[in-house]
């Protein structure tokens, strides 16, 4: 089945550009036409292109030093060379620069089509294997129960549209999990699926992870970068925490979801994209946009239909299935014997509040695997549950949380268990040499609750920023 795509045709021949175009027309594609190297080589920076055509022999700069150009300028489309004046040795240059094959003039329409069509298909091929090979180890969206049920029903009604979805959830709830089935469940499926942490990106370098820049557009620019827009092309494009983006982003993504068209950093022309974008956040959006702290006007852009993902604790009919799910993944990863769970330990796993939500279950369960070998039971749970637990769980068994006693008690205990927490977030910064983002991973939380936890500890942030 022939792939449908935009190509561009690079020739100094006026009949042979017309007669090309017009094949690949009739054929369904788009085909744009240009008739030297330079100009080619603006459009191919410019524009995305699914496939590059180029004759070897033109006036000025021919076809082999523009495939060096492209490579150079980080053009990621595959080049197709042709040539009338064709021999073994021009051949074999061209694949040692990067072309995926040659052609030799007079050209067949029929072989031609086919080579084409060929080009893009592996090209689609090699993408998805690559964003297999992103996801594997992965979550997976596993669930049993009505809650769940009832978000993917939402997921199934709106992923076929164009709509631009908002998922709103506590951290480590599976948002992006949920943002990905919605774009494999969409018409957009065998387009890429693209991914920023608005959150994790500091504010000065969000613009050029978005939009991307050209070599020496700013101080550490050594080579062109291509933006999340651009790579997202035909695809989507997934903006996790969206309410922690700076206000001054905002109206640059605005703009560019207004109009379709991104400008690199350092260009001169803006490239037209076809991107969905799907957003994600723990804020309360409206809250944000009251405050003055995220624009309305974006606001009414992204959250067309939101997708409200209930945290852990509101769905722990789906604990087993989870804990199943975990079970066997971490012990294909590690190459260890599948562990069971008793059905005390899942009831203890059902009474813990789970803050850090389904990314925390994972780790419990990794930690549980380790510890308790081929049969995991309540106590080794108990164990393996964060000190935290057990301040919870004597709170919500009291009798009387008005009582004097029971005050006294569970507040020196709080304080135990406040003090344990410093000791361990101090040590794990130590031992990364005080970076917080990956101090933040070994404790199995994110960079900006990092941030959070060490002011609820009185940790001085102002010295983490400067050794960060």
């Amino acid at each position: 089945m022939t792939v449908h795509a935009k190509i561009l045709i690079v020739d100094d021949e006026a009949n042979t550009l017309a007669s090309l175009s017009r094949a690949f027309r009739l054929a369904g594609h788009e085909a744009v036409v240009c008739d030297n190297a330079t100009r080619a080589l603006e459009l191919a920076r410019t524009q995305p292109f699914d496939l590059i055509l180029s004759d070897v022999v033109m006036p000025r700069r021919d076809g082999l030093a523009l495939l060096e150009d492209l490579k150079a300028a980080g053009v990621a489309a595959p080049v197709v060379m042709m040539s009338g004046q064709a021999h073994i040795e021009m051949a074999v240059k061209a694949t040692r620069l990067g072309a995926l094959d040659f052609l030799e003039k007079p050209l067949s329409t029929e072989k031609l089509l086919v080579t084409v069509d060929n080009a893009i298909k592996l090209t689609h091929l090699e993408t998805e294997n690559q964003d297999l090979r992103t996801r594997v180890g992965k979550h997976s969206l596993v669930f049993t129960g009505d809650t769940m049920r009832r978000v993917m029903a939402q997921i199934e009604r709106v992923a076929a549209s164009e709509a631009r979805i908002c998922i709103y959830g506590e951290t480590g709830t599976g948002k992006e999990l949920v943002a990905r089935t919605l774009h494999e469940k969409s018409n957009r499926a065998s387009g890429p699926f693209v991914t920023l942490n608005c959150a994790a990106i500091p504010a000065e370098l969000i613009e050029s992870e978005l939009f991307g820049h050209e070599k020496g557009s700013f101080t550490g620019a050594a080579q062109r970068h291509t933006g999340k827009f651009e790579q997202a092309h035909r695809g989507t494009l997934f903006l996790d925490e969206i309410g922690d983006m700076p206000l001054a982003m905002q109206a640059k993504l605005l703009r560019v979801l207004e109009d379709g068209e991104v400008e690199r950093l350092g260009a001169s022309k803006p490239i037209t994209v076809d991107v969905r974008v799907v957003v994600a956040t723990h804020r309360n959006l409206e809250k944000l946009v009251d405050s003055g702290l995220f624009r309305r006007d974006l606001y009414h852009r992204v959250v067309v239909f939101p997708v409200e993902l209930p945290p852990l604790r509101q769905r722990t009919e789906d604990l087993p299935a989870l804990v199943e799910h975990f079970v066997r993944q971490v012990s294909a990863q590690n190459g260890w014997k599948p562990a069971s769970f008793t059905d005390e330990a899942i009831d203890a796993l059902r009474h813990y509040s789970w803050p850090g939500n389904i990314r925390e279950l994972r780790n419990i369960v990794e930690r549980l695997l380790l510890l308790a070998g081929d049969l995991v039971d309540a106590d080794a749970v108990q164990l393996a549950l964060p000190a935290a637990h057990l301040n919870s769980t004597l709170t919500h068994q009291s009798p009387a949380a008005d009582d004097p006693s029971t005050v006294n008690s569970g507040g020196a205990l709080a304080a135990r268990v406040s003090n344990f927490e410093r000791e361990e977030v101090l040590k794990e910064l130590d031992r990364h040499n005080r970076h917080i983002t990956q101090a933040a991973k070994a404790l199995g939380l994110e960079r900006s609750h990092l941030y959070k936890k060490c002011l609820q500890l009185g940790i001085d942030l102002k010295s983490l920023e400067e050794r960060e």
